[in-house]
């Protein structure tokens, strides 16, 4: 496990953060982040602004560069860590759309990720019983473990299996991206009572949640709200900016967007 930051040291860490495709065409252009110990940071955008790019970047996706800047987790510059090393370290993601795995259940997909973890072998049975605890704290059936991964999961399903991961693998710093997506609000209310379930057993769990829109944030209560746009944060304050927000929409943040392109 990582040794403790000390309280000068930010849980985590995005510094003038410059990102291009494959192709080469710049999509972040010099993002700035830094959550501590047990803050929850909402990012928020239109589509095409960056935010998926900007989780998918954070966990390490091969599908993008980093031309300029760093992604610093408890101090250590982790911007040239592959994914599976950074989630080891206590870095997560929860998918926007998570993937199916056929033939691989939820129980087996998950003692494999904490054996990685850990750094040790877990026996199915050794996870079952913290799997059933956290299953009846998020309100899961039991069977739920046997499934196959995501197979022919409802949208709700998926989400709150994340969630469930989130809990089983005991992060450090959890990046949700937009998990809200799609959810009607009573899924939602369940989602967000399980990522609060989870802070009560890990009160310095770091969360960067993306989303559209400011529904989830009544739930889970962000400390910093940041608005993406055109690749570069343009206003960041506390849960007052997502009032802002939800009361004259992203139009009237566009000149401070062109502001920040001009040379």
């Amino acid at each position: 496990m990582n040794a403790p930051a000390s309280p000068e040291t930010p849980l985590f860490e995005v510094v003038d953060l410059h990102v291009s495709s494959d192709e080469g065409v710049e999509i972040l252009h010099g993002v700035d982040l830094t959550v501590r110990p047990g803050e929850v940071h909402a990012l928020m955008g239109p589509n095409g602004s960056g935010k998926s790019t900007l989780a998918s970047v954070l966990l390490g996706s091969p599908e993008y560069v980093v031309t300029q800047g760093s992604i610093r987790f408890r101090g250590d510059d982790i911007t040239d860590w592959s994914p599976d090393v950074r989630g080891k370290a206590g870095l997560f993601l929860a998918f926007q759309y998570p993937q199916e795995v056929a033939g691989v259940s939820v129980i087996n997909f998950l003692r494999q990720a904490l054996s990685a973890r850990r750094g040790i072998e877990l026996s199915v049975l050794e996870l079952r019983l913290a799997i059933m605890d956290w299953m009846d704290r998020l309100g899961m059936d039991p069977s739920f473990a046997d499934r196959y991964l995501n197979e022919g999961f409802s949208g709700g399903e998926k989400k709150r299996n994340e969630i469930l991961q989130m809990a089983i693998l005991e992060p450090e710093v959890a990046i949700l991206d937009e998990t809200d997506s799609g959810l009607d609000i009573d899924a939602l209310r369940i989602v967000a009572d399980g990522v609060a379930e989870v802070r009560t057993d890990r009160p310095d769990l770091g969360i960067v949640t993306i989303t559209h829109y400011r529904r989830l944030l009544e739930y889970l209560q962000p400390d910093v709200v940041h608005i993406l746009m055109d690749g570069r944060v343009v206003e960041r304050d506390g849960p007052e900016l997502a009032d802002r927000l939800e009361a004259g929409g992203f139009d009237q943040f566009r000149p401070f967007a062109s502001a920040e392109a001009t040379p």
